[in-house]
C-alpha cells in the first residue's frame, strides 16, 4: 500500500490567472526525494526563473531528511526543472514578451516513483479580481449546501 503524495499550491490560483500548464521533472538529490516521499515539502512561496536557457524553481522548501547524515541537502536551494527544449523556448518567449510569470501549482510523485512539478504560465490578478474569485467560491459553496 503506497501512499500517494500530492502537494498543492492553493494560493497560486487565488493570486494569478493560470493560462497554460506544464509538467516538469525536478533534478533532486537522494535525501530530497526521500523527504518528498514523507510529504515534507512546501511550494507555497515557490516560483520559477530562467538562468540562461535553463529553468529553475526557487524558494521551494523541502525539509531535511530526518535520517540523513552530513550529506543532507539545503532546504531552499534552487532546483533545475527538466523540460523539453521546445517547452523551455515557449515559456522563455512568453515570459519575456508579455511580462507573465511562471508559478508552481502542484508537486506529486508519479506512478514510476519520480517527483514531478506542475508549473503554470500565469498573469497576476488585481484586488478586484481576487474579490470576484472569493464571491464565486462563496456562491458555489452555498449551492453545494442547498443541494444536500
Amino acid at each position: 500500500m503506497e501512499k500517494t503524495i500530492s502537494i498543492k499550491n492553493k494560493r497560486a490560483a487565488f493570486e494569478y490567472f493560470l493560462l497554460q500548464e506544464f509538467t516538469a521533472g525536478i533534478q533532486l538529490t537522494g535525501t530530497e526525494i526521500k523527504s518528498i516521499r514523507e510529504g515534507k515539502a512546501s511550494i507555497a512561496d515557490a516560483y520559477c526563473s530562467f538562468r540562461g536557457n535553463e529553468l529553475f524553481v526557487i524558494n521551494m522548501h523541502i525539509a531535511e531528511y530526518s535520517l540523513g547524515n552530513i550529506y543532507n541537502h539545503e532546504p531552499k536551494r534552487e532546483r533545475k526543472l527538466l523540460l523539453t527544449r521546445r517547452e523551455l523556448h515557449k515559456l522563455l518567449v512568453k515570459v519575456k514578451e508579455r511580462g507573465l510569470t511562471i508559478v508552481t501549482t502542484h508537486l506529486f510523485i508519479n506512478e514510476k516513483g519520480l517527483a514531478k512539478l506542475t508549473i503554470a504560465l500565469a498573469k497576476g490578478k488585481h484586488s478586484y479580481d481576487k474579490r470576484e474569485t472569493l464571491k464565486q467560491k462563496d456562491m458555489k459553496r452555498e449551492i453545494d449546501r442547498s443541494k444536500d
